[in-house]
């Protein structure tokens, strides 16, 4: 007997397969928020397009059926501070890629400085490093919810924990250079050591 549940699609591949302007921009996506591959970009667009869709199907409903869907959708929505709380219609309809990808933990983990660059980020949350509430999350596509953001840190049983110089390394105080000392120049060293010879000479 097989799964019994439902698998369904989480993603869409483009209708036009070459395409320069959009290959173009999901490689500047996969770039900037140190996505893996084009899947889990095509998986946030298809997250994009259902509440999208939920928007535009709403204004054809009845309005007391209007009224209880789309505090359903803008709670969901709110939670994920992808819009205000007295955000419109108009508002999902105006959400873009960028929102989604920006409330990634992989984005917000290097956007509030717990690692050196977006992929370092990857590496810590794959690696457990990474928790909320402390509660582990190894997945660095996870939204990162409105009331969780500022509980986000290094777990209490990483080695990162409180020691953050083990990620950026340990600063250097730069040793002050004495006035009293002066340098010479090498074209001055030149002419002494041209002076010295003929002098020798004589």
């Amino acid at each position: 007997m097989g799964d019994p549940r439902k698998l369904r699609k989480k993603f869409k591949r483009p209708r036009v397969p070459f395409e320069k302007v959009r290959i173009d921009s999901e490689l500047r996506y996969l770039g900037e928020y140190g996505l893996r591959n084009k899947r889990e970009l095509s998986k946030h667009r298809f997250q994009l397009s259902k509440f999208r869709r939920m928007a535009r199907d709403l204004k054809t409903m009845p309005e007391d059926v209007q009224k209880i869907m789309y505090n359903e959708l803008l709670s969901k929505l709110h939670g994920i501070a992808l819009v205000d709380s007295d955000a419109t219609t108009d508002d999902v309809l105006s959400l873009s890629v960028e929102n989604i990808l920006d409330r990634r933990l992989q984005t917000m983990v290097f956007k509030k400085g717990l690692a050196r660059s977006i992929y370092q980020a990857r590496q810590l949350i794959a690696h457990k490093h990474i928790a909320i509430q402390d509660k582990v999350i190894s997945s660095p596509s996870y939204l990162v919810k409105a009331d969780e953001e500022e509980h986000l840190k290094f777990h209490n049983y990483s080695p990162f924990s409180g020691k953050k110089e083990k990620i950026f390394g340990e600063k250097i105080p730069l040793k002050e250079e004495s006035t009293s000392k002066e340098t010479t120049s090498p074209r001055k060293r030149s002419r002494k050591i041209s002076s010295k010879k003929s002098t020798s000479k004589n």
